[in-house]
């Protein structure tokens, strides 16, 4: 190969950590996530104190779990309820260590119930662009401490992108957030992104059946 084509390769090469990876969000997509913003997670869910599940508002029950317990897990389920799926749930499972429940949940009886497992980060945004109900989950290697799982967003996004910091995602935790990156929202399970323990499953959504 001559150095001008080298070169004219290298330069294509360059270029591809800023092309945008995933299609901009379909109109599924994007009613998907206006539902879901509605049940305002910035505000509901809040780390510390028992609430209901199903909307997140604290319900003065005491917290029986030390420390400060979170809710990422409930508001996951909440959500999927409001798209009428079915991920694992109060009263199937208790609030406690749900989200690890939900992660061995996903690779066994989840794939009967519809959901989908996606090899990577860039199959879960594009997942998402296109109006799938995704999560991304982590199970904690201690059985007694929680996990954490979380929802993708639509975004256009770089490969660059999607390697350094993953796709957007709306999550109750210790913050709570409507929007922010994978890396971020596991910030709280320090190995979880680096070391790529973090799982992604998919499930089809119909619009006429979202509440």
């Amino acid at each position: 190969m001559r150095r001008r084509e080298v070169l004219a390769a290298l330069a294509v090469l360059t270029l591809l950590p800023t092309t945008s990876f995933a299609a901009e969000a379909t109109p599924q997509a994007e009613a998907l996530f206006k539902m879901i913003d509605q049940l305002d997670v910035e505000h509901n869910w809040p780390a510390g104190v028992h609430v209901t599940w199903k909307t997140g508002v604290p319900d003065g029950r005491p917290e029986p779990n030390e420390g400060k317990h979170t809710h990422c897990s409930t508001f996951v389920a909440s959500a999927a309820m409001h798209a009428g799926i079915y991920i694992l749930r109060p009263p199937e499972h208790p609030q406690t260590l749900l989200a690890n429940a939900q992660y061995e949940w996903l690779g066994n009886e989840g794939l009967r119930q519809g959901w989908r497992s996606l090899p990577d980060a860039a199959a879960a945004q594009a997942e998402a662009n296109q109006g799938s109900f995704v999560v991304a989950a982590y199970r904690n290697h201690k059985d007694d401490k929680p996990g954490h799982i979380v929802i993708i967003r639509p975004a256009s996004k770089s490969r660059g992108q999607l390697m350094s910091e993953g796709p957007d995602v709306t999550q109750a935790g210790g913050t709570n957030y409507r929007v922010t990156s994978l890396k971020q929202g596991f910030a709280g399970h320090p190995h979880a992104f680096p070391d790529h323990e973090i799982v992604y499953f998919a499930h089809a959504v119909d619009p006429s059946q979202f509440r």
